[in-house]
């Protein structure tokens, strides 16, 4: 029961952080189209198209867009463009040419 009642308090939160306008930046950071994220998302178009023109989707459109572009490795908080995590392969810098990597050992 708690593991639901935690996904539904996740889900509700990545509905709350992600907006239209992320959407359409986090395709434009990724370089995507409507259509590639469709096809990434398994979301159709007019869905993202009506989303990103703020209005009304469904919810599992909206978590599907949402859990794809976090898994590109994308966060999303209101009020601020969409960043890169920090937590992603590939994002952290090789630490060993830093002049204080003896401090990160």
């Amino acid at each position: 029961m708690a593991t639901s009642a935690m996904n539904l308090i996740l889900e509700r939160i990545a509905l709350f952080q992600f907006t239209p306008t992320h959407c359409a930046q986090a395709r434009a950071m990724l370089g995507w189209s409507v259509e590639a994220l469709a096809r990434e998302a398994g979301v159709s178009t007019d869905d993202i198209q009506r989303f990103e023109a703020q209005q009304d989707v469904a919810e599992a459109s909206r978590l599907a867009l949402t859990y794809r572009f976090e898994a590109q490795g994308l966060v999303f908080f209101p009020g601020f463009a969409p960043a890169r995590g920090g937590n992603v392969k590939g994002v952290t810098q090789d630490l060993g040419g830093r002049s204080d990597f003896a401090m990160a050992e």
